[in-house]
């Protein structure tokens, strides 16, 4: 089944359209995958029974939970996610102060190689989709308090975000 979660308005669009339901109704499932945060289509309640099962049939919304977790005493938690390709990518959520940092995994490995670093060391094995990565922000239990996001793996460079 496809994942909903990494669509955007104009893919949502299209998925309503090839189910033959309303227009509007792909807003209503980027509120409720985006805003609300859904993990499953029966909680989308503002969408007819009918519609739901029909989009149940051929789609999820894509979350998963963390597969490990493990907290440091600094408060500082490491997310181990399984991606929809079975491969296995890290995040980090780093609080301190007023800030709440979350590091991003989007790639599976490093082309890098550095000597210090394990990924690097595990090889490339390819990118991440929007899926596999928004699922690493949405999935995460500070998610609503996040202030920062870094996205790593772009081989020697990092994207910071401030929300």
């Amino acid at each position: 089944m496809a994942p909903l979660l990494g669509l955007t308005l104009n893919e949502l669009e299209g998925v309503v359209a090839q189910l033959g339901m309303p227009k509007f109704t792909s807003k209503q499932l980027a509120q409720w995958i985006y805003v609300k945060r859904v993990k499953s289509i029966d909680e989308m309640t503002n969408i007819s029974k009918r519609f739901r099962e029909q989009l149940a049939e051929r789609f999820v919304v894509g979350r998963s939970e963390p597969i490990e977790t493990m907290r440091s005493v600094d408060g500082t938690v490491k997310y181990l996610f399984r991606t929809t390709e079975g491969k296995f990518v890290e995040t980090v959520y780093i609080p301190d102060g007023e800030r709440a940092t979350l590091c991003v995994s989007t790639q599976v490995g490093c082309k890098m190689n550095c000597l210090f670093c394990q990924t690097g060391k595990q090889g490339f094995s390819g990118n991440l989709t929007a899926t596999d990565i928004l699922n690493q922000i949405f999935s995460v239990e500070d998610s609503e308090s996040l202030t920062n996001i870094v996205f790593m793996g772009q081989g020697n460079r990092w994207i910071t975000m401030t929300i």
